[in-house]
């Protein structure tokens, strides 16, 4: 194989080489769920027992499945507390079983917290309960929580079926 003289450089071939190898690189080193923006949800667990969004009459909370989450809560008393110094409760059940989902059983105390959460793999409809009875009205303290099946992008082979 000839090689061409380029003043010391490397030649344009080896040149186009590195940059591939390096992009190669650089792409088996960042998973593709790395690049996913965590998206922060803000609720309040109000003094009246009540869970409210911001622009929401009838608060709910949709997610896709998998989806990496920043739960923000302010969390404001209400007429009773825990032992712990617990307000509210945020607590994830599972819709077939009403059981909770693990990692998703929040003690809330006053002021704003922030919890890093996924969202369940299994899309449904869940609910969210309050866990501390904070008053009279504690049973009426809950809200859905959507979870949407992952959306996946075709594969090239798929595409030209």
């Amino acid at each position: 194989m000839r090689q061409e003289n380029y003043g010391g450089r490397p030649t344009p071939a080896l040149v186009r080489a590195r940059a591939f190898a390096a992009l190669l690189l650089l792409l088996l080193l960042l998973p593709v769920k790395a690049q996913q923006a965590t998206r922060v949800i803000e609720v309040t667990a109000g003094h009246d027992s009540r869970y409210k969004i911001q622009g929401l009459s009838k608060p709910s909370i949709t997610v896709t499945a998998n989806e990496k989450i920043l739960l923000r809560v302010t969390a404001i008393r209400a007429k009773q507390s825990n032992r712990d110094g617990s307000i509210h409760g945020f607590s994830l059940l599972r819709p077939k079983d009403h059981q909770p989902v693990p990692g998703w059983e929040l003690l809330l105390k006053p002021g704003v917290q922030e919890f890093a959460l996924t969202a369940p793999a299994e899309p449904g409809e869940y609910q969210v309960v309050c866990t501390v009875i904070c008053s009279e009205g504690h049973e009426q303290m809950n809200m859905k929580f959507i979870v949407e099946p992952e959306v996946t992008a075709p594969l090239d082979s798929e595409i030209n079926k």
